[in-house]
């Protein structure tokens, strides 16, 4: 008997991850492939996917991406800086290499996802997954499901008040100085000369970082109010952050929000995922299950 399976992608501005998985959400084989060009696809495929047998393929893409399913360019990664992947049809490439039912949404949505159904938010009917690392964007979980209006949210771009001790004139390439231009991995290695790895005593480096991600977290508290929210990405693997962004939260609510999970019960609303780093490809098989019409 020949087996069936799930398969997933994670694509990400720097690599590919690729997995087979089962109905259960567990990850079978995985496989990472550099974000290069579109001529990825053809490796994923070939070297990969081809392998296998598949029901169906989940796909949580970088973005900005069309998840639209009424458009005429839904499955299409559309205003990306990134070279050679603007406008670039990702599900109708991977329709006709695989032939399988595909689901598809952004790689946060995927590890919000993820961390909603079998980690961090297990159990909540809301949830929001930040990232913060080369760029930063966000994902959320309302009522069980992915928010979703017009597009995707790009909650990574939000305009946020500039630090007073901050020269930096921001790193987006389309709004110089929102979250992103200013608080994510890039910025911060541009900012100071060296990557946040490379960083890790540095106070004044954290408590910069921390008035910018807690900004954020204030309108996504004001405006979402998740029931969780999950930081990831390579710069919060500086755990010195959490505490910092926690307590800078607190003051700028100022006690407008007077709720256990923003007082004395923060440490467990604010929390690193649950899944690590396999929430974004977690949340692919998510979506490759419901392609499939599995539950």
């Amino acid at each position: 008997m020949i087996e069936v399976y799930f398969g997933a992608i994670e694509a990400g501005g720097t690599k590919f991850i690729c997995a087979i998985g089962n109905e259960n959400g567990d990850v079978l084989v995985t496989k990472r492939i550099a974000t290069e060009n579109p001529k990825t696809i053809a490796a994923v495929v070939d070297f990969f996917f081809k392998h296998y047998k598949l029901f169906s393929l989940g796909i949580g893409s970088f973005g900005p991406a069309c998840v639209d399913k009424e458009s005429p360019s839904y499955g299409y990664i559309t205003s990306t800086p990134k070279q050679g992947w603007r406008e670039f049809p990702f599900v109708q490439t991977m329709e006709e290499a695989l032939h399988v039912p595909i689901e598809f949404n952004t790689d946060v949505g995927g590890a919000a996802l993820g961390e909603a159904v079998y980690g961090a938010a297990k159990g909540l009917d809301s949830c929001l997954y930040i990232t913060v690392g080369t760029g930063i964007g966000a994902g959320a979980v309302v009522k069980n499901s992915l928010l979703q209006g017009l597009s995707h949210p790009e909650m990574g771009h939000l305009l946020v008040r500039r630090h007073p001790d901050d020269h930096f004139e921001g790193g987006c390439p389309y709004h110089k100085d929102c979250l992103e231009g200013l608080a994510s991995g890039t910025a911060i290695e541009a900012r100071w000369g060296k990557k946040a790895s490379e960083l890790t005593g540095q106070k004044t480096v954290w408590e910069m970082e921390a008035y910018y991600l807690a900004q954020a977290l204030m309108q996504y508290v004001l405006i979402l109010s998740p029931k969780k929210i999950i930081m990831g990405g390579g710069v919060m693997k500086q755990e010195q952050l959490f505490p910092l962004i926690r307590r800078k939260l607190q003051e700028l609510l100022a006690g407008y929000v007077r709720l256990p999970e923003t007082g004395e019960e923060i440490e467990n609303y604010i929390v690193p995922p649950l899944l690590g780093n396999h929430a974004g490809i977690t949340g692919a098989l998510i979506l490759a299950k419901k392609a499939a019409g599995v539950k």
